[in-house]
C-alpha cells in the first residue's frame, strides 16, 4: 500500500494557526477514526516546515481536515510537494 508524504512551508505568521488546524484534525480523529487509516504530522525545528504522512482513506472525510485545506494555500510560503512513498515498516512503541 503506497503512503503520501506532504511537505510544505508555512509564512512565519501563519504557521501556529496551521498547527492548530492540525490540532483539530487529531481531536476530531479521536473521537471517529477510520479504520485502515494511518496518519501522522510533524513541525519541523525552524517552525514553519510541517511533514504529514497519510496511510489509508477516510481524512479527507473530515470536517476539520476540510477546515485545515480551506485556506492553506493562502498560509504556504511556496509549493507543497507530494511525494508516494512505500512502508518497509513501522513501529508503533
Amino acid at each position: 500500500m503506497a503512503t503520501a508524504v506532504f511537505r510544505y512551508q508555512t509564512k512565519p505568521e501563519a504557521a501556529d494557526e496551521n498547527q492548530r488546524l492540525i490540532e483539530k484534525v487529531f481531536a476530531e480523529l479521536a473521537t471517529a477514526a477510520s479504520a485502515g487509516l494511518t496518519y501522522a504530522s510533524f513541525r519541523l525545528a525552524d517552525g514553519v516546515t510541517f511533514v504529514h504522512v497519510v496511510d489509508g482513506e477516510g481524512l479527507t472525510d473530515l470536517a476539520a481536515f476540510q477546515d485545515f485545506q480551506h485556506a492553506l494555500t493562502e498560509r504556504l510560503d511556496g509549493d507543497l510537494v507530494r511525494e508516494e512513498a512505500s512502508r518497509i515498516g513501522s513501529y508503533r512503541g
